[in-house]
């Protein structure tokens, strides 16, 4: 084995697993687990001092993620994809594909695998599966499919097309970033897209005619955009029509549609479902079903779907709703306002100004039965909250980068200034691809682009930034500096190869691309990539060989965050939308991810003579 580091060395080489378990806590913030990471190495190095051959790590240098060339990209082109989201750029395209499944299923359904793949390379595919989903819902529903069948091939379709080019995902650019300050020859746009082609496309065509018959057919209840049933609670009082009624004669004020799970009386008190129980002041019925139904009832029993404590928590008294008239979805993500927390823990009414209404749980609806009042569940990833309230406020939570709100945002309106975001965003794109200038260069110029057109706001640039995903890559740029600087990559790599020094070349690359595929479905993909790029480099350097395919192995491998909801932000998406459990990630994702490994592990060889 090679001669450990010194103490630094030792230091980051325990510090580097402590960071991989903090980001994959979900009771701790992804952005603070990355602050924690950064104040400890600061600290650090700053108390302990280290120098090489003269020259010392200042520990001002673990900020300079902050003006990375690769991470200002990143969050240029986030705000650029925001611009083609609010300005409903391509919608067109949904409509067209909507109307291509209707007359011929199966080809639409490679078509629309194909061109999520396609926009991926270049857009961020958080928006393309947002603009896809109510489409592909709506196409299962006339086609008598289930959505389970659909949305999740086309949402890893998109993980697929993210992988072939330098801006398709932030993995990508800050690789790439990385190798170029470690003396590689630049990529351009298309450096990898030929192997990215070859692998993926037989990983498309897993997800056309495999995927869907693994997967088993989850039927969401409701057959629009957002097939959701919601756990809810009508609170009755004073002025409710049902108040002083029997039970039976409550239920024919809803035409005796209503099914109502329980009758909550009190503190704990559950009172039998007879047809002779008097409904009385105070009582709530617990109720599971869509939200216009849910809304339709409050109507017809004069009841409501909030307590009047929550009003109070907004506007300080008990006013009856006049404006709050605008109903949204917000699905809990890791690292979000919600996760692990519950909507009274949070003050989320005080702080957002909106009603929770009804809750739907991402998983097993039974597993954490919903007493009392919802706000004092505690919320998991993928659970979808039902919210009331006006757009003004709606908007200030989605710009707040806090929640993820499935709202309006999926009828993305086509305005007049959409031919100019998408002209922009060509011109962008081409402008990076023929080498004219850099994409760091051009990225910023079309966000100043898209200001002065008016196709974004200043608010929509702030709204665009995720906290969680410029933290998450300055912390692990500083790891990796750190990993860098102190010898600590470099015994890594050694150890790796003398672990399989008796393999051939190919299968170390492949071995690699493995460990990088765990990695990802753990942690997340920007991390992976950013503290796998040195220890690859360092490993080719040790073999002899070009750095570059290994470079590639770490990229690919990244990005193959199949096998978990977690994996990446979309995947949480398509939870919550189909219906998923989490085993259906891993019956579809694990083949797929062992599909394109295999593929990799072949091609790259071959492409580079190993």
């Amino acid at each position: 084995m090679p001669s450990l580091p010194d103490a630094h060395g030792i230091f980051v080489l325990l510090l580097t697993p402590f960071a991989l378990y903090l980001f994959t806590r979900d009771r701790l913030p992804l952005e603070a687990s990355g602050l924690a990471i950064l104040v400890i190495l600061m600290l650090s190095f700053q108390l302990f001092p280290y120098a090489v051959e003269g020259q010392r790590l200042i520990p001002t240098s673990f900020l300079a993620g902050f003006g990375n060339e690769a991470l200002i990209t990143i969050c240029a082109l986030m705000i650029m994809g925001k611009g083609l989201e609010g300005t409903g750029a391509l919608q067109p395209l949904a409509l067209t594909l909507a109307k291509a499944w209707t007359a011929r299923p199966m080809l639409a359904s490679i078509m629309t695998l194909f061109i999520a793949a396609a926009l991926s390379a270049f857009v961020n595919n958080t928006p393309i599966v947002v603009m896809l989903l109510p489409m592909l819902i709506g196409v299962a529903v006339r086609n008598k499919l289930a959505p389970s069948s659909i949305l999740m091939p086309v949402g890893f379709a998109t993980l697929l097309g993210g992988m072939a080019t330098t801006i398709g995902t932030s993995t990508n650019l800050l690789v790439v970033g990385i190798a170029e300050e470690q003396g590689l020859e630049p990529f351009d746009m298309f450096a990898f897209t030929f192997p990215v082609f070859i692998v993926g496309s037989v990983g498309l065509v897993y997800l056309w005619i495999v995927a869907p018959r693994l997967i088993p057919e989850r039927k969401p209840p409701l057959a629009d955009r957002s097939p959701r049933v919601f756990d809810a609670l009508f609170h009755i009082n004073d002025a409710s029509f049902a108040c002083g009624m029997t039970f039976a004669e409550t239920l024919a004020l809803t035409d005796n549609e209503m099914r109502v799970d329980r009758i909550e009386r009190g503190d704990g008190l559950v009172v039998t479902k007879l047809p002779s129980v008097r409904i009385q002041a105070g009582d709530r019925l617990a109720v599971r079903d869509t939200p216009d139904r849910l809304k339709q009832f409050e109507k017809q029993l004069g009841a409501t779907l909030h307590s009047d404590t929550g009003v109070a928590d907004i506007t300080g008294e008990t006013p009856i709703l006049k404006d709050l008239q605008h109903l949204a979805e917000i699905v809990v993500t890791r690292g979000s306002l919600l996760h692990r927390a519950s909507l009274t823990g949070t003050k989320f009414a005080q702080r957002t100004g909106l009603l929770p209404l009804a809750l739907h749980r991402a998983r097993e609806p039974d597993v954490e039965e919903i007493s009392g009042n919802i706000g004092a569940t505690q919320l998991r990833a993928g659970d979808v909250v039902l919210v009331q309230g006006a757009d003004t406020q709606l908007e200030r939570l989605k710009r707040s980068g806090n929640a993820l709100v499935l709202d309006g945002t999926t009828d993305l309106p086509r305005t007049h200034r959409s031919d100019r975001a998408l002209i922009i965003m060509i011109i962008v794109v081409l402008a990076a691809a023929t080498g004219l200038i850099p994409i760091s260069v051009s990225s910023v110029v079309g966000v100043g682009l898209m200001l002065a057109t008016r196709c974004l706001t200043w608010e929509d640039t702030a709204g665009a930034l995720s906290p969680q995903v410029i933290m998450i890559i300055v912390a692990s740029l500083a790891l990796g500096l750190a990993m860098t600087a102190t010898g600590g990559a470099l015994y890594l790599a050694q150890a790796f190869v003398q672990g399989v020094e008796v393999l051939p070349t190919p299968y170390i690359l492949s071995a690699l691309i493995f460990v990088m595929m765990v990695l990802t479905n753990v942690v997340s993909n920007a991390a992976a990539g950013i503290i796998g790029t040195p220890i690859a480099i360092q490993m080719a350097n040790e073999l002899g060989v070009s750095p570059e395919p290994f470079v590639l192995a770490v990229i690919f491998g990244a990005n193959m965050s199949y096998a978990t909801p977690y994996g990446y932000q979309t995947n949480l998406l398509l939870l919550s939308a189909g219906g998923y459990k989490f085993t259906d990630f891993m019956r579809a994702g694990i083949p797929l991810a062992l599909l394109m490994w295999l593929g990799f592990s072949i091609v790259l060889p071959i492409m580079y003579g190993l």
